[in-house]
């Protein structure tokens, strides 16, 4: 039986009316992101037709769901508002601060020694305030969610951007910041400006070595890493109504990679499957009796460019394995002779040292099942197996059932490592290296979503491709990134050529699932008694501060750095062994910006200290403005804050002393929470004005008094000869949004509303 199965219910009785009402108020047939919007609005049943990219509205979604290393600071700032329990469903997942190095048992048992303290609190927390905890090595959140509480036609928000993979099943799932979350669990609204419509149409059917994972990365190559900013991605179409629920999950996944708002699917058979196989025939019973309204109106799908902002459409069946980087999860390239010719124009290594399999993106039944049909192979055929292996489970019930069914054992037989049932080497938490800054140049291979420089093992010359979990197998194999699979053959330990067959699998384990502990644990009923404590000189937990508002008047802020290209919040919150701060606000501000790239050098960490005229680390140069009074100006490039919904990178910042976050373009999650944290986060009007930004220049905001909704604000630039420029910013504050900034905080809104 489902989680919260009469919340369900209740979303579905009041669907159809609601569905109805917002038809009829928007003049025209509907979208399945439509219907799920206008269906989940916070005031109830639609009242007027909202305009997309425009609009901001207020909606009430019915779960959220915290990974370990955001919820910390999360759940720091629930404790800061006044109430007694969460006001809708909430979970907690612990799979970010396990280290991948040995193996499952020593790295779970080393994880609970070193982070025993900040699981003990996140448990401590949830159990106070009605949150649902799933232990370390439970599994990964986006795993776990879509086996437990994904459901068609829901809204989930949560603290990680990779929550859109509950689209899988049919949800609107949005990555967001703490903050956001916040709002949410103390019984508010949750904002989001009422995102454009992308179509997807997939014809045809996948067969051989393409796998849904080739679908994502052909559409991250069409609409590149911002493509999809401000979006919803709808797919549809015979191709997707063919596909797994996890393959579905696994496309909807990468969709952060192309900015999107999140992506999503109709509910179908696939989906029923799914449900029905995890124990949830009562969410199956349930949405088959509201099923035309979990899933476009028939018109939508005929006619789509009536209806979508944009529609691209794939053909499955001529779609071939691809394999997306490095650096960037948009580089796509065709295996084969085509990856031969850039990588020898690249300098990139053809040589492959490790294949990765699993994170939250393929780490289902389905996909080890596929990559573990390749690595029989390798035993069947007498093939040496040229690179290193490494496999993470998606949860506990994929692990076990996997192991029953003897997949792992083919891994094992292969020397892989098998690693806990957590996020690892995804998102910087693999000890491959002792000193991965001066670690030799290589590529590697994985199934993973992001592979940002240093993301996975912090070695800046490690080469990241993405490709699906059985093309990452049978490269691993070959041990070359040229490695076609389609035509080329390998010799094996006999001396013969031999080549590898198309991969096979199971949607759905043929013996069902199964688990003995899945590591859930409820919270009592009534949480008041119990205690949470945080030591006053832990160095992993922190108590909050309130942030005091930046004012109306802000003159005499100096340049901190100016960001050069790419700077995601890898760049500005680090991950990997920073993680283990991600509870204690001050010491991770340690890591603020330090791989952002300082456009006056193109140096990394190391700025100009206007108060010293000597060169200095980003986080140490602001501390020194802090202790001054001294506020500070961040500039940036296109997409800042591209990738993962961590709020410590505008947090980070807040805390030091920075007020404004000044660029040509931002990433959605970010540029919300720099403005939950009671921050200016611009844009340059002309942004050939980014330009005109010198390294020992000083900030005055000449009209900041008059800050209103959709009014520029206007910046003195003072360069260092006293000369001067004065360039227009703009932003996208509403009424709302200024307040927080008024307050200095939306936090601090909350907790004077609660009072």
């Amino acid at each position: 039986m489902a989680f919260d199965i009469e919340m369900i219910k209740g979303v579905y009785a009041k669907m159809g009316e609601r569905v109805d009402k917002a038809r009829e108020i928007v003049g025209k047939p509907l979208t399945l992101s439509e219907k799920i919007l206008y269906s989940h609005l916070w005031d109830g049943e639609p009242t007027k037709a909202y305009t997309r990219a425009k609009d901001y509205v207020d909606f009430a979604p019915d779960r959220i769901a915290c990974q370990d290393a955001t919820a910390q600071m999360a759940l720091l700032q629930f404790m800061q508002a006044g109430k007694d329990k969460v006001a809708v469903p909430t979970t907690v997942h612990c799979d970010h601060l396990i280290q991948a190095k040995e193996g499952a048992a020593t790295d779970l048992k080393h994880a609970n020694d070193v982070s025993s303290e900040v699981f003990n609190f996140l448990e401590s927390v949830s159990n106070k305030y009605g949150i649902g905890f799933w232990k370390p090595g439970a599994g990964i959140i986006h795993q776990v969610v879509l086996e437990n509480y994904a459901f068609p036609g829901g809204m989930m928000i949560g603290t990680d951007s990779h929550t859109v993979n509950a689209g899988g099943l049919g949800m609107v799932a949005v990555g967001v910041g703490g903050a956001d979350a916040v709002d949410v669990m103390a019984g508010m609204a949750w904002e989001l400006k009422f995102p454009k419509l992308i179509g997807v149409k997939l014809t045809g059917k996948l067969s051989g070595w393409t796998a849904p994972k080739d679908v994502i990365l052909k559409v991250a190559e069409i609409l590149t890493v911002k493509g999809g900013t401000g979006a919803i991605v709808e797919y549809f179409g015979p191709g997707a109504t063919s596909m797994s629920c996890t393959g579905k999950g696994t496309i909807c996944n990468m969709g952060a990679e192309i900015g999107a708002t999140t992506s999503t699917f109709g509910y179908d058979e696939s989906m029923e499957r799914y449900l029905r196989s995890t124990d949830r025939a009562d969410v199956a019973d349930a949405a088959n009796k509201v099923k035309e309204h979990l899933t476009a109106d028939p018109e939508v799908y005929a006619n789509p460019e009536q209806y979508f902002d944009q529609v691209i459409e794939i053909n499955l069946t001529e779609l071939g394995p691809l394999l997306n980087g490095p650096f960037t999860p948009d580089l796509s390239t065709q295996v084969g002779k085509d990856m031969t010719k850039k990588a020898q124009e690249n300098d990139w290594p053809i040589k492959v040292e490790w294949g990765l399999i699993g994170s939250c993106t393929n780490s289902s039944y389905e996909d080890l099942s596929r990559a573990s049909s390749i690595a029989q192979q390798a035993l069947d055929k007498k093939l040496k197996t040229k690179a290193e292996f490494g496999i993470n489970p998606g949860s506990e019930q994929v692990r076990y059932t996997a192991e029953r069914d003897g997949i792992l054992e083919v891994f094992e037989k292969l020397d892989a490592k098998i690693f806990t049932n957590a996020c690892g080497p995804c998102i910087g938490q693999w000890a491959r290296y002792k000193d991965p800054k001066n670690a030799p140049k290589n590529s590697i291979v994985h199934s993973f979503n992001r592979n940002f420089a240093k993301r996975a093992d912090g070695n800046p010359n490690t080469h990241a491709f993405v490709a699906s979990p059985e093309l990452t197998a049978a490269i691993a194999i070959a041990g070359r990134l040229d490695f076609n699979p389609l035509t080329d053959k390998l010799i094996n330990e006999d001396g013969e050529e031999v080549m590898l067959d198309e991969p096979t699998g199971w949607e759905l384990p043929p013996k069902g699932f199964e688990v003995k502990d899945n590591g859930y644990l409820a919270p009592e009923e009534d949480g008041s008694h119990v205690q949470v404590e945080v030591k006053p000189d832990s160095e992993r937990l922190q108590l909050l501060t309130p942030f005091e508002p930046l004012g109306d008047s802000i003159t005499g802020a100096k340049l901190l750095i100016k960001a050069f290209g790419k700077c995601t919040t890898d760049h500005i919150s680090m991950a990997g062994p920073w993680l283990r701060f991600r509870g204690h606000l001050d010491n991770i501000a340690n890591n603020t910006l330090i791989g952002a790239v300082n456009a006056f050098n193109q140096k990394t960490n190391f700025v100009k200290n206007q108060l010293t005229g000597e060169y200095g680390g980003v986080p140490d140069v602001q501390r020194e403005y802090k202790k001054a009074g001294i506020k500070s100006v961040v500039v940036g490039d296109h997409n800042y804050g591209e990738g993962s919904s961590r709020e410590h990178a505008a947090m980070q910042p807040r805390h030091l002393g920075v007020a404004a976050v000044i660029v040509k373009s931002f990433a959605r999650i970010h540029e919300t929470n720099l403005k939950k944290q009671g921050m200016l986060g611009l844009t340059f009007d002309n942004e050939n004005d980014y330009d005109l930004i010198q390294e020992d220049d000083t900030f005055n905001f000449l009209d900041l008094d008059q800050f209103a909704p959709d009014k520029q604000l206007t910046l003195e630039v003072v360069h260092s000869d006293g000369s001067k420029d004065t360039i227009k910013l703009n932003h996208t504050y509403n009424a709302a949004q200024i307040a927080w900034y008024k307050e200095g905080s939306a936090l601090n809104l909350i907790k004077k509303q609660n009072a």
